[in-house]
């Protein structure tokens, strides 16, 4: 299948992460065209595109644009989420690794849009050498006079900030980002109010993800009707997929929205060593894993969720025949206690009896009752929390015990402990395993 590079269209330009370079190649164009439009001509420019988030959920960009309230008297402002702390979610590093100018030239777009002279980019902390490059292209940005104070003569000034985290899960939440922003501890807000009226230092603010920012620009300057020529009807656009785990060559992979995970896989070289897909995350860690008769589900936002997961930040993760799911779901739901905030106790506490549940199972000490109760806490979890976090901690054992349900009805049967010479027990823990570890249900 011929793809035409769109947002990875630069990556192989040797040097591309210097203004120099990347001026050479049509950059900064759309700032000067969008600089000569009304901002709600833009506005309704990147409405009528159907762009919509590349974070996760989805939603479409021009109309969150479009809920700041104007002529308000405060200040605006454009956060840029590029906490990329998904498991699996490796799309935005490479982009400000590789074309940090074409994020920031998205920025003053999207900023110009919605009246905001202040902006920043929330960079996951582990993300050094993406903050070196973009901290060096926004010092660029500020010499040329894209940056600062009456940008290329147009009345309009923008200052842009960059920010490290400190390499918090939960601060990819916007509103936990906005906290950490702020100074304060990253966790969740109670919404309503919506960042959109009470946003950062309790101002209109946008939050956008890397990826949809960075498509700003190609809107304007090739126009509505050929972003809309690209992915599906609903979901149109170029879309970056990760793809990791079993396939011969893991990677980046730039393709329409709406694109099959057949034909990704076709692309990456098929599955690792030949083998069978058992397996996958079409949105990271946190959506619901789907197997190998999904192979030609579209992968856009509303073909995904009918099929019962989400595309989230097109993070496919993939598992092939040698992988016992319940490890798995094991080690992902670790992931999810670890990172808990602990703000909210259905994830505080729900995310710790999950896990040691699931920690019994894989070590062979499980109960015959243990699917049943993982099934009734994750019930009791899902949509019960402050954020998403808990949400997406449930989904990989609720989409496991459904479509690999033998796995875990095996797991839940204890097995006896082996016998090691002399006649001692070789699993001294799972000898009493079942009366000792009573109390996790």
């Amino acid at each position: 299948m011929p793809v035409t590079p769109v947002l990875t269209s630069r990556w192989k330009i040797p040097g591309i992460w210097s203004l120099e370079t990347y001026e050479r190649h049509d950059g900064y164009r759309s700032v000067r065209t969008a600089l000569n439009t009304s901002p709600d001509d833009l506005i309704k420019m990147v409405k009528d595109s159907g762009l919509r988030g590349r974070g996760g959920a989805g939603f479409p960009t021009g109309m969150k644009w479009s809920f700041i309230p104007q002529g308000d008297g405060k200040p605006h402002y454009l956060v840029i989420n590029a906490d990329e702390g998904e498991p699996g979610t490796c799309k935005d590093a490479p982009l400000m690794m590789t074309d940090p100018h074409s994020l920031i030239e998205g920025i003053i777009v999207a900023s110009y849009a919605v009246r905001a002279n202040r902006a920043f980019v929330y960079l996951r902390g582990e993300l050094i050498h993406a903050a070196r490059r973009l901290r060096n292209a926004t010092a660029e940005a500020y010499r040329a006079g894209y940056l600062g104070k009456d940008i290329l003569g147009s009345g309009f000034d923008l200052d842009l900030v960059i920010h490290s985290g400190a390499g918090a899960y939960i601060c990819g939440e916007e509103t936990a980002l906005l906290d950490s922003l702020e100074g304060r501890r990253g966790q969740p807000r109670l919404r309503p109010p919506f960042p959109a009226t009470h946003g950062l230092y309790n101002s209109p603010t946008v939050v956008n993800n890397v990826e949809t920012i960075a498509s700003v620009p190609f809107i304007v300057n090739h126009g509505v009707e050929w972003f809309r020529s690209l992915g599906t009807e609903k979901s149109p656009g170029p879309k970056i997929y990760s793809l990791s785990g079993h396939v011969t060559r893991p990677g980046q992979y730039e393709a329409p929205m709406g694109t099959t995970l057949r034909e990704l896989l076709d692309m990456a070289g098929g599955m690792r060593g030949g083998r069978q897909l058992k397996a996958w995350t079409p949105g990271g860690s946190s959506t619901p894993m789907l197997t190998a008769d999904h192979l030609d589900v579209p992968l856009d936002f509303d073909s995904v969720m009918a099929a019962g997961s989400l595309l989230g930040t097109a993070a496919l993760m993939i598992m092939d025949d040698t992988v016992d799911i319940v490890p798995v779901v094991r080690r992902l739901t670790q992931f999810y206690a670890h990172e808990s905030c602990g703000k909210c106790t259905p994830c505080r506490e729900g995310t710790t009896w999950l896990l040691q549940i699931l920690t019994r199972m894989e070590h062979g000490q499980g109960d015959p009752s243990d699917v049943n109760t993982l099934t009734d806490a994750c019930d009791n979890i899902f949509g019960r929390a402050f954020c998403a976090l808990a949400d997406g901690a449930v989904s990989p054992i609720v989409s496991g015990i459904k479509h690999f349900p033998e796995e875990f009805a095996a797991a839940s049967t204890p097995r006896p402990a082996t016998a090691a010479p002399g006649g001692a027990s070789g699993n001294g823990v799972a000898k009493s395993s079942t009366n000792a570890l009573a109390g996790a249900h």
